[in-house]
């Protein structure tokens, strides 16, 4: 309410007093009326609003108001209209107001009695209180207290006030400690390009809530200095790099991190003896269980941080908080919300960042970039060449967008433009998949499709993503025109796997001799084989033919973009000869 209706009296009076009050000065009087304004108000509501839905608050809650008039109990009350949530007041006297006992149903006693029966009866998790009624709310007759999450104080709280709530399980705030929280304290270490629209965004977002902004000092290699100098709460990067850290495979210089940054989660779990694996996977599903059962990241198991997660956290600089993933879909398995708080949006430039985001702690979300953001509707737009269909079971269609943050158009481009704005819709060229829950789900790219002779069409990003799974595999361009009936590919190897694969077999050499041997190439077709048939693939799926590349493509001038999607024009330039030469190394299997 406060958010729609009194915004116009902030922008026309901000600097008129709003909420007036006498606070008690230190002679044992009480002094003059002090006043804050429109605008000062309405910054403490947007704080109060904003801290609030960072400890979980849902639309729908139930955040309790117990205390006397006064500018706190209109900030709390707008802050719950901000975030939708129910504000419910308490009361310790009944009696004053027999229609509202009526309206609420509270039948009962004064005091105590009546305020435990509230917080039971309306099912509250969240209250705000005069510091003289706090002494009340943790009495021990109140015995549904200990139903809370949290306790904010008017204005401040005693030592022996904050060792009661937290004998009794509730975390306690004063109302100055609540109202800076997740704001001025919040860090971020910058150092995806600038030119990408996620950093810009969420360097805009910072500098509006007065938060720290940190650039890393130009060398990827030492990355790992800045991040503990600077200990940021917040990290932002592209699935390329979250994979990179997944998988522990060595990075290079192009990638804004490093191998030495964060041992890679599956590397490390392989290093360790095999009574700490099982002891780090017991804490692993026991975290895991009570995240699944609605408990947020950094409230299911503090044994299981203190033990297991604390040294991947310190890698990072102790602080981090969350972590955001945007510019390309990051599957599932790469998302590991146990060990890290992870959060993966959908955007793009044209639609001037998120044009959907997921929300932390939510498990129902991991594998998607969540609903749509805020002033966007989206549709799903059928693309039957690809056998895409919105009114399917489930849904399918190209995503498209439609909201006060869709671009105007590309400068001096008016075919482009018409191409992918049409009727009002910004056409994105994701295909989505909707969720029971109203999530959606990137699963392939329209523009990347490839038809073949015989007529099919093959979603050659798609093939990538789950041929790259394939262990031997360290990054894959999938190939195919429709003079051919079958997908070729680049793959550049795995060097540490593929090293492993030559000491079993008997093979010496160095990386690059061993990437020539015939027999690592047939290898590596028969694994591609193996992972198209455990992921269900068609047989004109199946890659029958590969170019071994040494050189990661990170490495290579123009292959790769600043998010690190490939760049299909310039690998097409760069290895069309040995496409059409002997350097394809077809199959000797008949698939």
């Amino acid at each position: 309410m406060f958010l729609t209706s009194n915004r116009a009296s902030v922008e026309k009076y901000p600097g008129n007093r709003m909420l007036g009050w006498r606070p008690f000065i230190s002679t044992g009087k009480w002094g003059p009326y002090v006043w804050k304004t429109y605008k000062q108000v309405y910054d403490e509501v947007l704080c109060i609003a904003s801290a609030l839905r960072a400890h979980g608050t849902q639309p729908g809650a139930r955040v309790g108001i117990y205390g006397s008039n006064c500018p706190q109990w209109i900030v709390a009350m707008q802050a719950c209209s901000a975030q939708s949530l129910i504000c419910v007041p308490l009361y310790d006297t009944l009696a004053h107001n027999q229609r509202i006992c009526n309206i609420l149903i509270i039948l009962c006693s004064a005091g105590p009695g009546a305020v435990n029966y509230i917080i039971d009866h309306a099912e509250i998790d969240f209250v705000f209180v005069q510091d003289k009624k706090v002494k009340e709310l943790l009495n021990s007759e109140c015995t549904h207290a200990s139903r809370l999450k949290l306790i904010i104080s008017f204005t401040s709280l005693t030592e022996e006030e904050k060792d009661k709530a937290i004998t009794i399980g509730v975390k306690s705030f004063s109302w100055n400690d609540f109202l800076q929280l997740m704001t001025v304290d919040d860090v971020y270490i910058s150092f995806l390009p600038l030119a990408h629209i996620l950093d810009r965004m969420i360097e805009e977002y910072f500098f509006h809530k007065g938060a720290s902004v940190g650039f890393y000092h130009g060398d990827i290699n030492e990355l790992r200095d800045d991040l503990m100098l600077l200990k940021p709460t917040f990290l932002a990067g592209v699935p390329r790099v979250f994979e990179r850290i997944h998988e522990g495979k060595e990075c290079c210089k192009s990638l804004p991190i490093s191998l030495s940054l964060l041992p890679g989660v599956l590397k490390a779990l392989e290093e360790l003896n095999p009574v700490r694996r099982r002891v780090f996977d017991m804490l692993y599903k026991h975290k895991l269980n009570w995240m699944m059962q609605g408990y947020k990241h950094k409230d299911a198991s503090p044994l299981a941080d203190l033990l297991a997660f604390r040294k991947v956290k310190a890698r990072l600089g102790g602080r981090i908080r969350l972590i955001v993933s945007g510019g390309a879909p990051l599957s599932r398995e790469k998302v590991d919300n146990v060990t890290c708080n992870y959060n993966v949006v959908l955007g793009m430039t044209e639609s001037c960042g998120l044009a959907t985001i997921g929300f932390p702690d939510e498990m129902s979300l991991i594998g998607s970039v969540g609903s749509a953001f805020v002033y966007t509707e989206l549709r799903l737009e059928e693309v039957p060449e690809m056998g895409y269909d919105p009114l399917g079971d489930p849904p399918h269609g190209e995503i498209c967008l439609r909201g006060k943050t869709s671009f105007a158009g590309y400068y001096k481009n008016p075919e482009l433009t018409s191409e992918t704005m049409r009727d009002g819709w910004l056409h994105t060229g994701d295909i989505g998949e909707m969720l029971p829950n109203g999530a959606i789900k990137v699963i392939d790219r329209k523009k990347n499709l490839i038809k073949l002779s015989q007529g099919e069409y093959v979603a050659v990003e798609y093939l990538e993503k789950v041929y790259c799974i394939t262990p031997i595999i360290e990054d894959i361009w999938v190939y195919g025109d429709s003079f051919k009936s079958a997908v070729v590919a680049v793959v550049v190897p795995n060097e540490e796997n593929t090293k492993r694969w030559a000491e079993q077999n008997g093979y010496r050499g160095s990386f690059s001799e061993l990437c020539s041997l015939s027999q690592l190439q047939e290898h590596i077709i028969l694994e591609l084989r193996s992972t198209a048939e455990r992921n269900k693939l068609r047989g004109f799926e199946y890659i029958k033919g590969i170019i071994v590349e040494e050189k990661p493509f990170e490495f290579q001038k123009d292959l790769l973009t600043p998010t690190m999607k490939k760049r299909r024009d310039q690998l097409l330039k760069k290895y069309k000869v040995n496409l059409k030469s002997h350097s394809l190394i077809i199959s000797t299997r008949e698939i």
